[in-house]
């Protein structure tokens, strides 16, 4: 066989072999793409995304669109090909799985986290539109979580009402902790609460719960290095009470970073005219109960989405603002945002056309 034909063949082999390679070679990546958005003023699958019963409601026009991400899931093992071509698509992000899925976390457990996550973000929007309108929400500390074979199994349970610890009125979720670790571990700590099930009867009958039991508790010793601190296994949250009902429609969605939408939302319905003046606004961003803004993932996917759809502005979260502006979709205006009131406040001169005055995420 000539020389050059051997080396052509020995050529063409092995480019096959490194291409079967890059096919079937997995590598530890995850890939990253524009999800839908979704007009929380507007319909989805045929019904209004908020739902608002109880409370007069008027008409909003515009978009104040809420953004997503698309993730490969758990079990999906991409290979050399697939990520090459990821990373020089501009559309796409390709990173590393266990950013996607830390500490082997299964496609279930992932769904699970972003479900608890995106329930909470909408109770918390709730809270921060109605707060916005001073309209009073009731609000009580509740166990949100209680750790398996903690002190605490068995003895306290999810939704039941804190009172007290100790005798000592609790305020915030906060105090809790606070006044457990006053304990040295291996003490008892005494919880006064409101059990779980009368807290809820005494809500749809409309009363003041009556019910109150007090719970010893035996505190362990935490896991910190160093100094070990008392404590029982759980932890605290917040619980409201929505003086009407406030319903989100919106399903296959999961995670947080849609807490700031949902707010405006509620916060655009509840009141006569448009936040938006009919332009079509998108953003992003979580939100606490007194309308505190957070960061969220994937800032980079979900302007893109938004900007495909028709978006002109996206408010973004404070501290997403510098890698946001890093890659800035044509025509889209990047606004920062860190509060509820910095929303409204942006939303406010947009409509009027004041859009020289927006705060704008800095770019080089």
């Amino acid at each position: 066989m000539p020389r050059r034909t051997a080396t052509m063949l020995a050529s063409t082999l092995m480019l096959i072999a490194l291409l079967c390679a890059g096919v079937f070679i997995p590598v530890p990546y995850s890939e990253m793409s524009p999800g839908p958005t979704v007009n929380t003023l507007g319909d989805h699958d045929g019904e209004p995304v908020l739902q608002i019963d109880g409370h007069k409601t008027y008409e909003a026009s515009g978009h104040l669109n809420m953004t997503t991400v698309r993730v490969t899931s758990a079990e999906y093992r991409m290979n050399l090909v697939e990520a090459v071509y990821g990373w020089l698509a501009h559309d796409n992000r390709v990173v590393p799985h266990e950013t996607l899925y830390p500490d082997g976390k299964t496609e279930e457990e992932a769904t699970q986290e972003n479900a608890e996550e995106f329930s909470q973000s909408q109770e918390s929007a709730k809270v921060a539109a109605l707060k916005a309108l001073d309209i009073p929400v009731k609000s009580w500390v509740v166990v949100s979580t209680v750790v398996k074979d903690s002190p605490a199994e068995g003895r306290l349970h999810a939704g039941d009402v804190i009172k007290a610890v100790d005798g000592t009125t609790v305020k915030k979720p906060a105090d809790v902790a606070e006044l457990v670790t006053e304990r040295e571990p291996g003490q008892d700590v005494v919880f006064t609460i409101v059990p779980a099930k009368e807290q809820t009867a005494a809500e749809k009958e409309g009363r003041t719960p009556t019910e109150t039991q007090k719970v010893k508790i035996t505190t362990a010793p935490s896991d910190d290095a160093g100094e070990k601190r008392a404590i029982v296994g759980i932890s605290a949250g917040t619980d409201h009470t929505l003086p009407f009902s406030i319903d989100i429609k919106l399903a296959d969605v999961g995670g947080p970073s849609a807490g700031l939408m949902f707010a405006l939302g509620i916060y655009d319905k509840l009141t006569p005219g448009d936040l938006t003046g009919g332009k079509f606004v998108a953003g992003t961003g979580t939100i606490d109960d007194n309308g505190k803004v957070g960061p969220i993932g994937g800032i980079g996917m979900k302007t893109i989405g938004a900007r495909d759809k028709g978006a002109r502005y996206f408010l973004t979260p404070a501290d997403n603002c510098a890698a946001a502006a890093e890659d800035i979709p044509d025509g889209l205006t990047l606004v920062k945002v860190g509060t509820m009131d910095d929303a409204l406040g942006a939303l406010k001169d947009i409509r009027s056309g004041k859009t020289a005055s927006l705060p704008k995420c800095p770019t080089g």
